[in-house]
């Protein structure tokens, strides 16, 4: 089991991500391609605000390793204070008259310029390199000794710092109430967004009091109070697997994210071909020569380096 509250270095991961993020309309740009203010208001922030559509963007766009922080009360407080503070940067930086300075514009066009070339590559090669069930067939049968696997298990818990605390949602869960829905209310681990699921997992990869308890729990069992270094635990076996080769329909992601990159590449390659087989195209070897060679100095010269100091001759008496 990992630690479950954030991090000082996930906590900045999180800041930065955020703060450099594009955030969608920030009314204080003065920017005439604003995206449209969408969901209802987080936060006013002077004269412009953030609202749960600037926030769902935000999320869409952290790092997968994020999103699953940011989905806890203090992860989405910690964002949408990082928010705040970027759209005082802005208004601040347009007040200053920084939002329109040449480099700005600049940078903003070459930006722009990227994300259109992203754009088109990106519809170009999802359109083109869509695999059949044909290949990811071709491929587990090709390969089926990487999907051997020992027996694991699958279970959701839910994690709570008292034993108290603990023992009382036990006992709303033994009077029938829902497992999954009381895990994103109450724990405190990052899997409370999922409803307590931890995923699939084999031998070893739980701490010892976690493990030897839901070895013992049949499929849909819950567990009583289980007690580690992380807090108290209530544990419910989703699921078993035997040990054996994975089944094609429990691997198809594994083989889509083995194959999909050498498919993609293929695909960008032909892209480049037909592109410049439809384009006339004349290459100055000679400009190119030139770039990144050192300059001449004001005068146009080369500098040369300084000739060595000459011995100075003995005067004669």
């Amino acid at each position: 089991m990992k630690a479950t509250s954030i991090t000082p270095i996930i906590a900045a991961a999180l800041c930065a991500a955020t703060l450099f993020g594009c955030q969608g309309g920030t009314s204080s740009s003065g920017s005439k391609s604003e995206v449209k203010k969408e969901g209802q208001v987080l936060a006013e922030v002077n004269s412009g605000s953030i609202t749960t559509g600037d926030f769902s963007r935000e999320l869409k766009n952290l790092p997968e390793y994020l999103k699953a922080m940011a989905a806890t009360p203090e992860g989405r407080k910690e964002m949408l204070d990082t928010m705040i503070i970027r759209e005082l940067i802005l208004q601040q930086a347009s007040k200053d008259g920084l939002d329109k300075s040449p480099e700005v514009e600049e940078k903003l066009q070459d930006l722009r310029k990227r994300l259109v070339v992203e754009s088109f590559l990106k519809k170009k090669v999802e359109a083109e390199s869509q695999l059949s069930d044909a290949d990811l067939q071709k491929f587990y049968d090709q390969n089926k000794d990487k999907f051997k696997a020992p027996e694991q298990l699958k279970a959701s818990h839910i994690l709570v710092k008292s034993e108290a605390e603990a023992k009382d949602i036990l006992a709303k869960i033994k009077a029938g109430g829902n497992f999954e829905e009381l895990a994103k209310k109450n724990s405190s681990d990052s899997s409370a967004a999922k409803g307590g699921d931890l995923g699939w997992f084999g031998k070893g990869a739980m701490v010892p009091p976690f493990e030897k308890a839901v070895s013992a729990l049949k499929e849909g069992q819950v567990s009583e109070v289980v007690k580690t270094d992380f807090g108290f635990h209530i544990i419910k076996l989703t699921g078993k697997r035997d040990a054996g080769i994975r089944p094609l329909e429990e691997v198809k992601d594994q083989i889509k994210g083995a194959i999909m990159p050498q498919k993609q590449q293929e695909v960008f390659q032909k892209i480049k071909e037909e592109l410049k087989k439809n384009a006339k195209i004349s290459v100055k070897e000679d400009v190119l020569k030139s770039v990144g060679e050192k300059k001449n100095d004001d005068k146009g010269e080369v500098k040369k380096a300084a000739d060595p100091v000459k011995p100075v001759a003995p005067e004669k008496k």
